[in-house]
Formats: structure tokens, C-alpha cells, sequence
């Protein structure tokens, strides 16, 4: 009998010590995942506008759903070592719970992330349209919008979607604004100096590769989204895939107190 009841605390020892283990890297996950989504809700890459005029901002609302279970993973996993050193029931049960709870949020969050990430970057037309129609749009949108293209030309040293050619090739506001003879694409796709001014005007409306940016800037706009998918989608799945074990450990260790 002795020799029975010292089986059964070892075994109930190694549990308590992989539900501590794995509950501490739960919390550390969620202290990660916190960090990263509030960079997303910042968006460091000021994409923002683009998806809002097509309606899929939700990658955002994915990001804050993202923030409060990356904080609650870490305030519910160190709530669960304390209930493995505690070993008590009610606590485990209350534990698996309230993480249950999380787990079915940050699905949500990790599949309208992925989803509508999946709506912007497989198709450049979709990014070609906007900028066709809102760039030099005398609306709040269209003021958005061209602020957003503006900085990712300067900053990117890019034009258009993929290249130059697409404010040539298609009908668009600011053609409709500028005829082409005038200038074919916006003043902001020519080469410039340090001190901001364009290193031959007449060069870059003449299409001089060595005046004009000729690369596009959908990859720059793809990278954005992409990363912010995988701060939300990716690494919300990671720790999604390292809490399950964690949880049906708990359950077992639930049913042996």
C-alpha cells in the first residue's frame, strides 16, 4: 500500500511539474503575443487606410482581440501555477475554464486574421483598383489614400502597384486630373535629391529609368500585411498548438485529485 500511495505522488509530482512548466511558457507567450499586437494596432507600416476602403480593417480587430488574450493568457496560465501547487479542484476547474475561454478568442482571432489577410495580398488588382480611384480623390478617403501612396513612394522608392506603367495603362482620378502630356504619373515617382527635389523633372516624365522609380510597391504593401498576419495569426496558432497539451494535462490531473 505504501509502496502504491509513492507511486501515485511521483506520478501526481510530474504532472504538477509539466502543468507548471508549460503554464510558465504559456504566460511568457502571452506577454510576447501582448508586445506584438499592440505593434500591429500601432501599424507601423501605415497600411491602415488601404484595408479600411476595402472593408477588411478586421485584421485590426483581430489584433486587439489578440491583445487581451495575449494578457490573459498571462494572468490565467500564472492563476494555473498557482492551482498545480495549490492541487486543488476548484481551482484546476476554474483554470480550465477561464482558459477555454481564451482558447476559443484567440481562434477567432487567428482566423479572421489569416482570412482577411488572404483578400489583400492574393490579387494586386484589388490594390491597383483603390489607388486607381481614390489617388488625388477630392474626398476624406481619397485624402487617405494619397497620403499613404505618397509615403510609400518617397519612402519605398516605388510607383504604383507594380510599376510606373499602371498610371498609364488604366483610367484613374489622377488621370483624370492631370492629362498625361502633363505628367504621365505622379510627381512622387521621380528620383530625388537628399534635399527632397526631383533630380530631372522632365527626365521622370519622360519615363528615364535613371529619373523615374520603376519598381511597384505591391511587395512593399504584401510584406506589410504579412507581417502583421503572422504576429496575429501564426504566433497566436503557436501557442494555441503548446496550450491544448497543457489544458488536457489539467484535465487528467482534474480527475485524479
Amino acid at each position: 500500500m505504501a509502496s502504491a500511495a509513492a507511486e501515485v505522488e511521483k506520478r501526481s509530482s510530474i504532472v504538477v511539474g509539466l502543468l507548471v512548466a508549460g503554464n510558465i511558457i504559456i504566460l511568457l507567450s502571452g506577454l510576447a503575443l501582448f508586445a506584438e499586437t499592440v505593434w500591429v494596432t500601432a501599424d507601423q507600416y501605415h497600411v491602415y487606410p488601404l484595408m479600411s476602403v476595402s472593408g477588411k480593417e478586421d485584421i485590426f480587430a483581430a489584433a486587439w482581440i489578440a491583445i487581451f488574450c495575449g494578457f490573459s493568457f498571462f494572468v490565467v496560465a500564472s492563476f494555473g501555477v498557482g492551482a498545480a501547487l495549490c492541487r486543488r479542484r476548484s481551482m484546476i476547474l476554474t483554470y480550465l475554464v477561464l482558459m477555454l475561454i481564451i482558447y476559443i478568442f484567440e481562434c477567432a482571432s487567428c482566423i479572421t486574421s489569416y482570412t482577411h489577410r488572404d483578400y489583400m495580398v492574393s490579387n494586386s488588382s484589388l490594390i491597383t483598383k483603390q489607388m486607381l480611384t481614390f489617388y488625388s480623390a477630392d474626398t476624406y478617403q481619397g485624402q487617405e489614400l494619397t497620403r499613404l501612396w505618397d509615403h510609400i513612394m518617397i519612402e519605398q522608392e516605388c510607383c504604383g502597384t507594380s510599376g510606373p506603367i499602371d498610371w498609364v495603362n488604366f483610367t484613374s482620378t489622377f488621370r483624370e486630373a492631370t492629362p498625361e502630356v502633363v505628367f504621365p504619373w505622379p510627381p512622387l515617382c521621380c528620383r530625388r535629391t537628399g534635399n527632397f527635389i526631383p533630380l530631372s523633372e522632365e527626365g521622370c516624365r519622360l519615363g528615364h529609368v535613371d529619373y523615374l522609380f520603376t519598381k511597384g510597391c505591391f511587395e512593399y504593401i504584401g510584406h506589410a500585411i504579412d507581417s502583421y498576419t503572422w504576429g496575429i495569426s501564426w504566433f497566436g496558432f503557436a501557442i494555441l498548438m503548446w496550450t491544448l497539451p497543457v489544458m488536457l494535462i489539467a484535465m487528467y490531473f482534474y480527475t485524479t485529485l
